[in-house]
């Protein structure tokens, strides 16, 4: 935009640039990092008034949003972590699952599962990862086009999760169907249906395993007792639930974002390229910092608390909007450059405090091993259409990204 037309644009309060944060469609065709940008200079502790959703504190700058995730005494997940509208009320996974619990609740399940997500286990994960995007670049290069987001950064993930939870092989095409549909199918009645049959799916599995159990991660969250009970099967089901969700969903999107970030910048693609095992660390980094692709993390106050200069009082609602602490000025140079040599780069993408991603060092592993095999196998790439975003005010990136692909 002219210097003239920004002089004549209408001008908005932060009340509306928050409500238009609210809206898909500006995520899937606006610009919201405009608005978290314009945000975080007026009002970066905003209370934003009930409507469709409840009331909230809406937090776009680093510091405040950091201070929440570290604190989850004072700022619980119990409740649930998105935005939900009123009618809905509460989340049903409240205090059941990893993501949305006490602290000593939280504690005995991540304890549970943390082991999985361990550097040890991952060495030996390793090769097979690498075997795998081998595989899918190979077939994807072979076809000569793909959609990037389904065809190849949706597979390696999927695989990865289904092996953890010990799904069958012979189950595994009727799982990632399901969730591409979740995540990527054109409308929101298709998104719901494919969620629901996931969710049945892993209602029968717990069952099995508790009956008879195995070595994976259904096995051991049914296994797990709280407070000297077991897990209820509903929150064994919540909570692969949430395994698959965070495992597969992030790590599209991230992997997704980041190939189209570096395709549109022939400088940092070529760098990559040439350079792989000098900056791949730096640039899975910057990767998840320039996709961040959870939108937003909600909290609720146990407890009064100053946040910002503002009085947050118990109950309220507090959203944490993590692109916008991702591209903060005051902690990162030139936050708009998309930089694969960027350091440090202390993101927020993966949340921070004792909710910190569980898996985000197998996230960066499946990262890695695409992007290595498409360096390695792909000589030419360029776009076989225009790219498409999803309308959702939960998750930002791609539903689709089409390529012709040359070896």
């Amino acid at each position: 935009m002219s210097a003239t037309a920004a002089a004549h644009a209408p001008r908005t309060t932060a009340q509306e640039d928050t409500a238009r944060l609210l809206d898909g469609e500006t995520h899937r065709s606006g610009d919201p990092y405009a608005l978290w940008a314009r945000l975080r200079k007026q009002e970066p502790v905003l209370w934003h008034g009930p409507g469709e959703f409840p009331g909230f504190w809406s937090l776009t700058r680093y510091d405040e949003i950091d201070e929440v995730l570290r604190d989850a005494r004072t700022y619980s997940s119990a409740s649930g972590i998105l935005l939900r509208p009123r009618a809905q009320g509460d989340d049903p996974g409240g205090n059941r699952t990893l993501a949305l619990s006490e602290p000593e609740r939280h504690r005995v399940l991540r304890g549970a599962v943390a082991g999985w997500f361990a550097p040890r286990n991952l060495r030996r994960l390793s090769d097979a990862l690498d075997a795998q995007a081998e595989r899918i670049v190979r077939d994807a290069v072979a076809a000569g086009r793909t959609d990037f987001v389904t065809g190849i950064a949706a597979v390696l993930p999927v695989e990865v999760v289904c092996t953890f939870l010990g799904i069958p092989e012979r189950d595994r095409p009727d799982i990632v169907e399901w969730t591409t549909d979740a995540f990527c199918a054109g409308t929101a009645t298709e998104r719901t249906l494919a969620h629901l049959q996931i969710l049945d799916y892993f209602g029968e599995l717990a069952e099995r395993r508790r009956a008879q159990p195995g070595d994976d991660l259904v096995s051991v969250l049914a296994a797990v007792h709280v407070d000297g009970r077991p897990l209820p099967v509903e929150d064994v089901v919540l909570n692969c639930d949430n395994l698959l969700v965070g495992g597969t969903e992030n790590v599209r999107l991230a992997m997704s974002g980041g190939m189209l970030a570096l395709l549109e910048r022939p400088a940092q693609w070529e760098l990559l390229r040439t350079g792989f095992e000098e900056v791949a660390g730096t640039a899975i980094e910057e990767i998840l910092r320039w996709t961040s692709s959870a939108t937003h993390l909600v909290r609720r106050a146990a407890r009064d608390a100053v946040l910002g200069g503002r009085q947050v009082r118990e109950g309220d609602l507090v959203v944490c909007w993590l692109p916008s602490a991702n591209r903060d000025p005051a902690h990162f140079a030139d936050p708009d450059a998309f930089d694969i040599r960027r350091t440090p780069n202390r993101h927020l993408a993966l949340g921070a405090g004792p909710h910190y991603c569980v898996g985000s060092q197998l996230a960066k592993l499946e990262i890695r091993a695409v992007l290595r095999e498409f360096v390695r196998q792909v000589r030419g790439v360029e776009p076989d259409g225009p790219p498409e975003r999803l309308d959702s005010v939960v998750v930002g990136g791609l539903r689709t990204l089409p390529l012709r692909l040359t070896g």
